[in-house]
């Protein structure tokens, strides 16, 4: 299992499917279309680390990378 914060600057993947059944968490990363079968490439990161820029459905999106380990990616 390969999850989101893992996955190297540049790479592009696809989303199997999100943990965290039953928190806002979990909902929130669907609203913003984090869904399953979602293409996601990883932009960049901040200076630190975290959080991580991903291109998702043609726009940016920045999140931590403790959520992103809610994504399971294949």
């Amino acid at each position: 299992m390969t999850t989101l914060d893992t996955i190297s600057v540049g790479q592009t993947v696809e989303v199997g499917k999100l943990s965290g059944e039953g928190t806002s968490l979990r909902r929130r990363l669907l609203d913003m279309g984090i869904t399953p079968k979602t293409k996601i490439t990883y932009v960049r990161c901040a200076p630190l680390g975290d959080p991580m820029q991903l291109d998702v459905r043609g726009y940016s999106l920045t999140i931590r990378k403790s959520d992103a380990a809610l994504v399971e990616v294949l």
